[in-house]
């Protein structure tokens, strides 16, 4: 025995392999170039989300509206009523709803844009008038430092200027008319053959519980977060109209009281960021619309108010905990898609970052990256 005998216990061959300094020193360059390959592909993955936005956008958008129309359909298809022709009405009535609002808000956005550098102009005098005792102070200290330092005369500042290109508007007008297109029947196609296509893809798994367990998967996710999608968006769509009748209860014309509420309704896409923006852009239209101080401070407040009702008490209770993301998680979403992707990015950011929620919660062993979100 090898008490008996005094010797040690013979060590397992893989154990002492294990134990030697080049296994160590494998190990630990093993672990370093799988550090650096996950950092190179996300470097990558973000080059190209980048480069290829112009065909990537379009897609992401469809998608977003047709999550938005899939519970219509559902309804409709409960009506028996087909699901190409279920699409066609959800997708018709969607464009006839933003054209109607768009002819509301052509004139009062032309006029905006017109009178908008106008009112910057006078508003920056305004508060240069009110700055002007600083800015004499920093001058005369300028000046004495200047002085000191023997130096007689300021240098020159040159001044560019740059000259804007008569042709840019009328090669991005045709991009657009395409992109826009794209969007619409990207959309009717995701709304019409979505499921086709989901169901063809779950034919190509190999085992059928597999097969079980990704179709319930699917469409477990479809439909939290087609409800998701449609119910925030009737709640921005509810902030925008109540604003709007705010606007229109101080004596704004409709037509511009329905363009800040639809601005109001789209900056709430983006939380934080968005309520953000709209209570610098209300500041504005306070200043531009009333001459009394607290007048034009009247629109930011009541904004502010009915932003933190809808944030604090109706979308939580409407949306519950299983939504729920950590404020820090969102800002840097909004960060990194708004820097992708500008606006749209921040559209789309709280939609794509529920989507990966919902995707980690249902996948066995994901569950705790799931609940680093909330």
């Amino acid at each position: 025995m090898a008490g008996a005998t005094g010797q040690a216990p013979p060590v397992p061959v893989d154990a002492a392999a294990a134990d030697t300094p080049d296994a160590a020193a494998s190990a630990g360059d093993g672990a370093r170039t799988t550090a650096a390959t996950l950092v190179l592909a996300t470097l990558a993955v973000g080059a190209t989300l980048w480069a290829a936005q112009e065909v990537i956008l379009p897609v992401l958008l469809a998608a977003f509206f047709a999550l938005i129309g899939n519970p219509l359909i559902r309804g409709l298809r409960r009506l028996y009523v087909p699901r190409f022709l279920a699409a066609l009405l959800v997708l018709c009535a969607g464009l006839a709803g933003t054209g109607a609002l768009a002819v509301q808000l052509v004139e009062p956005a032309t006029a905006w844009a017109e009178q908008a550098p106008r009112e910057a102009r006078k508003l920056g005098r305004q508060l240069r008038e009110l700055a002007r005792p600083v800015h004499e102070a920093n001058r005369i200290a300028e000046d004495m430092a200047r002085a000191a330092a023997g130096e007689g005369s300021r240098k020159v500042e040159v001044v560019r200027t740059r000259v804007d290109d008569p042709y840019a508007a009328l090669t991005k007008t045709p991009r657009l008319a395409a992109s826009v297109l794209a969007v619409v029947l990207l959309t009717f196609f995701f709304m019409v053959y979505g499921e086709n296509l989901q169901r063809n893809a779950i034919a190509l798994l190999p085992g059928r519980q597999q097969k079980k367990f990704t179709v319930e998967i699917l469409q477990s996710i479809e439909h939290e977060v087609s409800r998701y999608v449609l119910t925030i968006s009737v709640i921005n769509a509810v902030v925008g109209l109540a604003f709007a009748g705010i606007l229109y209860l101080l004596e704004f014309p409709l037509p511009e009281a329905l363009l800040w509420g639809t601005l109001v309704m789209l900056l709430n896409y983006a939380p934080y960021v968005g309520p953000l923006i709209g209570m610098c852009a209300m500041l504005l239209v306070g200043f531009v619309a009333f001459d009394d101080t607290w007048d034009s401070l009247l629109p930011a407040l009541l904004y502010l108010l009915l932003h933190t009702v809808e944030g604090q008490l109706v979308t939580p209770i409407v949306l519950g905990r299983r939504m729920a993301l950590s404020p820090l998680v969102l800002i840097l979403a909004l960060m990194l898609f708004g820097w992708l992707w500008g606006l749209v990015g921040l559209l789309l950011a709280v939609p794509l970052l529920v989507c990966v929620k919902l995707v980690l919660a249902q996948v066995e062993g994901m569950q705790g990256w799931a609940r680093l979100l909330e």
